[in-house]
């Protein structure tokens, strides 16, 4: 019996053990253990590889969240849509602003914002935009585009899960006013610790962003504007600038893990396989499929029953987000009730994340893959 980890950081480690050891010794040696050296290369490469102008590196995705809705003037009393179906550091991005996260529903294909939803949900308060780029596949940024220019609304990546995914021939980061990015140590590209970056082609926005993250200071002592501590260690950026090299390598593999998957899976009418928007480059932070079925009860039984049988035969499995945002308790003062996101709650019923990760091997795609048949030939 075959074991698959849902995620091994442990056999990514090995592959690079000697530039990523000798790369914290630096770091180590010189004694620049907050931003240093070692950040700004990491930002410098970063930017070039996202093909924008400057990234800010800061101490977690979240925070990157928060910066970019911050340094563009989003106040208590504003109101951002953001999706239903995302994590929610998405949406403290919004309340650390003090403005009030507004959920819409997801598309029933790709799982981003719909724009459809996102039109209905526009009020006089809405000044902001949130586009998820869920899972690693862009959303529909055309659309979203051309919503937010006919509102004069800001719009917003947060592509925490999709480094290097590519949207029209053009990489993610670049397509709106700013974008964040999450390094936590499972995304496709993780820090050994957390870590997140901001990225944006605006100077000014730039600029901006580079005081909110260090007290608001422009030099040492200074302090132009209120801010706040969200640098990026040293021992992360010497850790990612060593990983960004492997980067584009580990997308194609994940996508080779993806296609390997569908191959073997398609023809199973009992499940939904992630779907690949045309004109995108999905880079499958995660693969998730979704049971369907007529009763929400029986799709979640054969959810958890599936996780349960791959549990059995040694394969790990993952839930990408069980309850979504409109029904999280923290969240019920702003009135949502089950039933008001219906294609973001379905997913959250019948999603299951398989394992996914560069160093899958085809004979552990395989067994998971015929793990999957056995199950639904019997259930």
């Amino acid at each position: 019996m075959l074991e698959v980890p849902f995620l091994d950081l442990k056999a990514q480690y090995k592959s690079i053990k000697e530039e990523v050891d000798k790369a914290i010794q630096e770091v180590i040696d010189n004694t620049a253990f907050i931003l240093g050296k070692a950040v700004s290369d990491f930002e410098n490469n970063f930017a070039k590889a996202h093909n924008v102008k400057h990234c800010i590196c800061t101490s977690s995705g979240t925070d990157g969240n928060h910066l970019a809705l911050w340094a563009l003037n989003i106040q208590p009393g504003d109101e951002v849509i953001i999706p239903a179906n995302t994590f929610i550091a998405t949406a403290w991005g919004a309340t650390l602003c003090g403005a009030k996260p507004v959920f819409v529903d997801c598309h029933k294909k790709t799982y981003n914002l719909d724009p459809e939803k996102v039109i209905d949900a526009i009020t006089s308060k809405t000044k902001a935009i949130v586009a998820v780029h869920l899972y690693g596949q862009p959303a529909d940024m055309d659309a979203l585009k051309e919503i937010a220019k006919a509102k004069n609304i800001i719009l917003v990546e947060d592509a925490a899960q999709a480094h290097l995914a590519e949207y029209k021939g053009k990489k993610v980061g670049g397509l709106s006013e700013a974008t964040s990015f999450s390094f936590y140590p499972g995304k496709n590209l993780g820090a050994y610790g957390e870590g997140g970056a901001v990225v944006t082609n605006d100077d000014k926005l730039a600029a901006k962003i580079r005081m909110l993250r260090e007290h608001g200071q422009s030099e040492k002592y200074y302090h132009e504007t209120m801010g706040h501590n969200y640098r990026m260690e040293g021992i992360q950026g010497a850790v990612l600038g060593v990983k960004l090299k492997y980067l584009e390598n580990w997308t194609n593999e994940r996508r080779r893990v993806a296609a390997k998957y569908k191959e073997l899976l398609n023809d199973l009418d009992r499940i939904e396989l992630p779907f690949e928007a045309e004109g995108v480059k999905h880079v499958y932070h995660l693969f998730v499929l979704r049971i369907l079925n007529d009763s929400t009860n029986k799709v979640q039984k054969s959810r958890d029953s599936l996780k349960n049988y791959l549990q059995e035969n040694k394969i790990a499995s993952g839930l990408h987000y069980p309850v979504p945002l409109h029904q999280q308790k923290c969240f019920e003062n702003l009135g949502y009730k089950k039933g008001d996101f219906p294609v973001s709650e379905k997913l959250a019923e019948g999603g299951l994340s398989l394992p996914m990760y560069p160093e899958l091997t085809n004979d552990q795609i395989e067994y998971v893959s015929d793990k999957i048949r056995k199950f639904f030939l019997v259930n």
